[in-house]
């Protein structure tokens, strides 16, 4: 069970890795539409800038600390993985080698 566990948590960090990695991009964007308009005047522009410029910080700062729990988890993974492989490096090797067998197979039928 702690081996699909472990798959199961690998993906989903890749993809909330590629998810993060957007929202940056997008936060970026957002920077620099916002320093494009600086210099427009008007009651309705400085409004939606205020707005902008308030949910851009609210967004960095919520990138930061999901950067961080992302970051907390990995770590957390890394260590499991190595006391795992600690306690049991008969049953890693058999995995390993198990692993490297049906890639082998895989790749020879192709």
């Amino acid at each position: 069970m702690s081996k699909k566990a472990a798959h199961s948590d690998a993906a989903p960090e890749t993809s909330v890795e590629d998810f993060l990695e957007d929202l940056r991009a997008v936060v970026r964007d957002a920077e620099e539409l916002l320093r494009a308009t600086e210099g427009h005047a008007g009651e309705k522009i400085a409004e939606i800038r205020a707005r902008a410029e308030e949910s851009l910080g609210s967004a960095k700062e919520r990138l930061r600390d999901a950067g961080e729990s992302v970051g907390t988890h990995a770590r957390s993974a890394a260590r499991s993985a190595d006391t795992y492989v600690r306690e049991n490096p008969w049953t890693a090797v058999a995995v390993a080698v198990g692993i490297g067998y049906l890639l082998g197979v895989g790749t020879r039928r192709r």
